[in-house]
């Protein structure tokens, strides 16, 4: 390993590959301290700055990308080589953990700290929405329109006609409240560390930020509801959904909707800030997210993207079934994120940009 000097004092290929990283993801930071700034402005004019949620999320943070991601991809880094090489390992192990590859995780563990920042913002903007609003007006309009593209029926009731049992709803459960987690924070981190996702990393993650502000902040703002599991709450009307909540009520395990709702509920109900506060139905964030994936995964592999799509259409049903959303705040998730990620690619495609990957049919 060659070793300059520098004004800095010893600087290898690795310390020189994070500031290189970090030197082109500088936009990304202005962009998270500025929205950051205009967030807390916005909330201090508007007489609702109550606090910060930045704080809850330090431990998270830490355990999840400083610790637990980087060991789970230096692992799986090593385990290829353990697999697939029976002979000259010291070798292989050279070529896979390279100083790029350090240089690449270094710099994105960096990028997911400014991404914590922004998640912090967006949970307080987020929790303040009902208190600007005086509460969420447009639930009965939004159900409404559910029922109408239904023909004249809540939609979760013809999702529970074949689906209403213990067994699927543990299985949409599982896979909503877990499986969507580990899926989209482990693909921004393998986006934001892997030197094999360079070509993409810049417009992935300014897609996320466009995803969440547009979607959660903006679109949530301006058609404010809370959803069918607290339908009844804020439009006083208990009985349109009452049956549906009885039934994910008799699921009581940790991952349960009807914890995490119960949960969300409490936090809004006192006023308190927490991890993932706020309350908001439209758009769906959930599906908003898959889709952004999808789009993403299609770019690469026509049949993985189709595998994906496949997987969006089940967050969507799911989102629904679990009374978190109405149908069309999936819908509208769709629509708004691929019309976001054509303009954003085409935004990004400037002279001398790297080609786009291809879309291949394996």
């Amino acid at each position: 390993m060659t070793v300059q000097i520098s004004p800095l004092g010893l600087e290898g290929p690795v310390l020189s590959g994070v500031r290189a990283r970090l030197q082109r993801d500088a936009w990304l930071y202005y962009a998270v301290l500025g929205y950051t700034v205009l967030g807390m402005l916005f909330l201090l004019v508007a007489g609702d700055l109550r606090g910060s949620s930045h704080a809850v999320y330090i431990l998270p943070a830490i355990k999840g990308f400083l610790i637990f991601m980087p060991l789970v991809a230096l692992g799986y880094d090593a385990s290829r080589v353990v697999i697939r090489v029976d002979r000259r390992r010291r070798l292989a192990f050279s070529r896979v953990l390279t100083p790029e590859r350090f240089a690449g995780l270094a710099a994105g563990i960096l990028l997911m700290a400014g991404l914590t920042v922004f998640q912090g913002t967006f949970t307080t903007i987020k929790t303040a929405l009902p208190q600007l609003w005086g509460g969420f007006p447009y639930d009965r309009v939004q159900a409404d329109i559910d029922a109408m593209v239904f023909f004249g029926t809540d939609p979760w009731r013809v999702f529970h006609a074949f689906g209403g049992n213990w067994v699927v709803r543990t299985i949409v459960e599982f896979n909503y409240n877990v499986v969507w987690f580990a899926a989209c924070y482990g693909a921004l981190f393998f986006v934001a560390t892997s030197p094999l996702a360079d070509r993409i990393r810049t417009r992935y993650v300014a897609m996320f930020l466009f995803t969440w502000i547009v979607c959660g902040n903006i679109l949530a703002g301006i058609f404010l509801s809370a959803g069918p599991a607290f339908y009844g709450e804020v439009t006083g009307d208990h009985l349109r959904f009452a049956d549906q909540l009885a039934f994910l009520a008799e699921s009581q395990w940790r991952n349960s909707a009807a914890s995490y709702q119960s949960y969300l509920w409490s936090l809004h109900d006192s006023g308190r800030l927490g991890i993932g506060g706020g309350i908001s139905a439209f758009p769906s964030v959930h599906v908003a997210l898959v889709t952004m994936n999808a789009l993403f995964v299609l770019e690469i592999s026509r049949r993985w993207g189709l595998v994906a799509f496949a997987y969006v259409a089940f967050i969507l049903f799911s989102s629904v079934y679990l009374g978190w959303h109405y149908a069309i705040d999936g819908l509208v998730s769709i629509v708004v994120v691929t019309a976001g990620h054509f303009v954003m690619r085409r935004l990004l495609r400037g002279p001398g940009a790297a080609p786009e990957p291809r879309a291949r049919t394996v």
